[in-house]
C-alpha cells in the first residue's frame, strides 16, 4: 500500500515524502519542496483534495508497523502555519491535537489543550497562575522551567511555602506581610522593608546580625524599640523612659542628655529617686541619698534654712533633725557652737534655777550633757565668792578650828589641791596670836622681848626679821626708832622707865652717864672751867663757850651740836 501511495499521480505534483515521514516522529517537510506546493495551492480544490489525501495518507502510515522501513511519503512545513511544531510538539501525532481530523479552530494558546481533556492540564498542585504556560515552560522541556511572576495570581505564599517552593527561612523576621510587600521578583535580595506588618518585637531583626542593632552608645534600655522610635523616621525620637533599664545618669550626663545643673543639690541619687519623667519639675525628694551637707541645699535660698530664732549650731541639720518628721528633734549637743545659756535660758529651754550657785553661764564647764546631775565642779567658772556655797549648807565651810579671815577662800586655797595652802595674812582677820601661839602656828621664841602688843605691831607677815615700831607716846624722844628696844628696855619689860628720873625728859634723863665733859669747855679765864652734865641735860641745846667766868661775851658759838636724827651721837 505504501508503494502504490509514492506512485499516485498526486505525489508526483508535490513530490515525494521522506522516508522519517512515515516514522513515529513528525520531522519538517523539506524546505526545497515548498514550491510544488505552491502550485498546487493555487486552486481551492486541489488544495482541499491535497489536505484530504495527507491525513489520509497520515491515518494508513500510522496504521503500519513502524518497525518497518519506509521512505517519505509527504513534505508539510507546520512552520508555515501560525503554530510551529518545536519542542516536544514535534512528537505529538496530528489527531493529538486535531482531534477527529478536524483542522480547523485547533486551539493555539497552551491551555486550549492542556486542559486535562485533549491533552494533560495543569495539576491540582500547580500555582495560581494566568494561563500563558509559554512564559514559565517551554515545548522543549516541561518540568525545567523559568518562572515568570508576573504570571502567578496568587499569593506569594501559596507557592513560597516551604513545600511547592522555597518558604521563609527559619532565620527570617517574623512577619504576616505577604512577601511582595517587601520583596520583587526580580532581586529578591534587594528588599524595600515594610515594617507595618512584623509581628515581631524590633531586636528578633535588629540585633546586630540581621539588621543594624543597637549602636555602642546606644542608652541602656529594653529591646522594644518601638518605645521611642518609629520605622518612618528613625532618628525622629519620642523617648519613653518606662523602656529604658539604665541609671537616669547614664544619659543625663551633661553629654548624652541634659545632666544635673550646676547648682544642683549634691547627691549620689538616681534621678528617678526625686524626679518622675513625665512632670521633671515636680519633686518628691528623697534625703537618703543627698551626699552633701544639709545646709548645701536648706540655706534660705534654695530651701527653707535655719529660722532666725534656731539655735546657733552647726550646719549638720541630722545631727538633731531626721528628714522623716523635722519636728521631731534627738537633740546633739556635740553640734551647738552657741554658749549653753544662750538656750539654756529659762525661756528656750530651762535655765539656771534659783539656788544655783552664782557662776558664768558657761554650763559646760561643770554639766555633761549626757547626764546633767553628773556634775564635775570647774571653780574657774564661778563668779560668786567661795563662801557663797562653801557655807556649810551648800558645800562644806570653814571648819571650827579654822583661822579667823574673811571668806576669800581662794586667798590661801587653790581648788586643785585644798590641803596646800599659800597662806596671805591679809585675809587673816584674827589677832597674829591667834594663831601664832606656839600650837597652830610659831609662836615667840624665848628671849622675846615682853609685850603684850600683837606680832604686826613690830612685825609684817613680808618681812618677819625687820622689826619696825612706832612709839606712839610723846615723851618718846625723836629719832629714837632706829634702836634696839633693849637699849631703853633694859628690864625686858613693855614700860620703860628713865634712868636718871631727874633730867627728865631731857636727853640727860637716859644719858647722863654717857656726858663727857672734857668737850664741852665753859670758859678759860681767869682758868678753864667746863660745864656740868645738869647745865648742858638737853644734848640739842647750845653750848657756847664764853671769854671768862663773866659769862658776858660769847667766845664761840655751838647751837644743835647734837641731833637725835643723826643716828650717831
Amino acid at each position: 500500500m505504501l508503494k502504490s501511495l509514492r506512485q499516485c499521480s498526486l505525489f508526483r505534483y508535490v513530490g515525494t515524502l521522506p522516508e522519517d515521514v512515515l516514522s513515529d516522529k513528525h520531522l519538517p517537510i523539506s524546505h526545497n519542496k515548498v514550491c510544488f506546493i505552491s502550485i498546487a495551492l493555487k486552486s481551492a480544490y486541489f488544495s482541499l483534495l491535497c489536505l484530504v489525501l495527507m491525513f489520509s495518507l497520515t491515518a494508513a502510515v500510522f496504521s503500519q508497523d513502524t518497525s518497518q522501513s519506509a521512505s517519505p511519503i509527504i513534505d508539510f512545513n507546520h512552520n508555515a502555519t501560525n503554530f510551529p511544531l518545536n519542542g516536544a510538539h514535534s512528537g505529538v501525532t496530528c489527531d493529538g491535537c486535531h482531534v477527529n481530523g478536524n483542522l480547523t479552530n485547533t486551539p493555539t494558546t497552551c491551555v486550549g489543550c492542556h486542559n486535562n481533556g485533549i491533552a494533560s492540564g495543569r495539576s491540582v498542585t500547580h500555582p495560581p497562575s494566568g494561563n500563558t504556560c509559554s512564559q514559565c515552560h517551554s515545548t522543549n522541556n516541561w518540568t525545567a522551567f523559568a518562572f515568570d511572576h508576573t504570571n502567578a495570581t496568587g499569593n506569594c505564599s501559596d507557592c513560597h511555602n516551604g513545600k511547592a517552593a522555597t518558604g521563609k527561612s527559619i532565620n527570617h523576621i517574623a512577619t504576616t506581610n505577604r512577601c511582595d510587600a517587601c520583596h520583587v521578583t526580580s532581586d529578591w535580595v534587594t528588599v524595600r522593608f515594610d515594617h507595618a506588618s512584623v509581628n515581631g518585637a524590633c531586636s528578633t531583626c535588629h540585633n546586630g546580625v540581621t539588621a543594624t542593632g543597637k549602636s555602642a552608645n546606644h542608652i541602656p534600655s529594653a529591646n522594644t524599640c518601638d518605645d521611642c522610635h518609629v520605622t518612618t523616621n528613625w532618628t525622629s525620637v519620642r523617648c519613653d523612659h518606662a523602656s529604658v533599664n539604665g541609671a537616669c545618669s547614664t544619659c543625663h550626663n551633661g553629654v548624652t542628655a541634659t545632666g544635673k545643673s550646676a547648682n544642683h543639690i549634691p547627691t549620689s541619687n538616681t534621678c528617678d529617686d526625686c524626679h518622675v519623667t513625665t512632670n521633671w519639675t515636680s519633686v518628691r525628694f528623697d534625703h537618703a541619698s543627698v551626699n552633701g551637707a544639709c545646709s548645701t541645699c536648706h540655706n534660705g535660698v534654695t530651701a527653707t534654712g535655719k529660722s532666725a530664732n534656731h539655735i546657733p549650731s552647726a550646719n549638720t541639720c541630722d545631727d538633731c533633725h531626721v528628714t522623716t518628721n523635722w519636728t521631731s528633734v534627738r537633740f546633739d549637743h556635740n553640734a551647738t557652737n552657741g554658749a549653753c545659756s544662750t538656750c539654756h535660758n529659762g525661756v528656750t529651754a530651762l535655765g539656771k534655777h534659783s539656788t544655783h550657785i552664782p557662776s558664768s553661764n558657761t554650763c559646760d564647764d561643770c554639766h555633761v550633757t549626757t547626764s546633767w546631775t553628773n556634775v564635775r565642779f570647774d571653780h574657774n567658772a564661778v563668779s560668786g565668792t567661795c563662801v557663797t556655797c562653801h557655807n556649810g549648807t551648800v558645800a562644806t565651810g570653814k571648819n571650827t578650828a579654822h583661822i579667823l579671815s574673811s571668806n576669800s577662800c581662794d586667798s590661801c586655797h587653790v581648788t586643785t589641791n585644798w590641803t596646800n595652802v599659800r597662806f596671805d595674812h591679809n585675809e587673816v582677820t584674827g589677832s597674829c596670836s591667834s594663831c601664832h601661839n606656839g600650837v597652830k602656828a610659831t609662836g615667840k621664841p624665848n628671849g622675846h622681848f615682853q609685850t603684850n602688843q600683837q606680832c604686826d605691831t613690830c612685825h609684817s607677815t613680808t618681812n618677819w626679821t625687820t622689826v619696825r615700831f612706832s612709839h606712839s607716846s610723846a615723851a618718846f624722844p625723836s629719832g629714837h626708832n632706829a634702836r634696839d628696844c633693849a637699849d631703853c628696855h633694859i628690864g625686858n619689860s613693855e614700860a620703860s622707865a628713865w634712868r636718871f628720873p631727874a633730867y627728865r625728859p631731857d636727853c640727860a634723863g637716859c644719858h647722863a652717864n654717857e656726858y663727857k665733859p672734857g668737850p664741852h669747855k665753859k670758859y678759860e679765864n681767869p682758868n678753864t672751867v667746863f660745864y656740868r652734865v645738869d647745865e648742858l641735860r638737853d644734848c640739842a641745846g647750845s653750848c657756847h663757850v664764853y671769854t671768862d667766868s663773866t659769862l658776858t661775851t660769847i667766845k664761840k658759838r655751838r647751837n644743835n651740836e647734837h641731833r637725835s636724827t643723826d643716828g650717831d651721837f
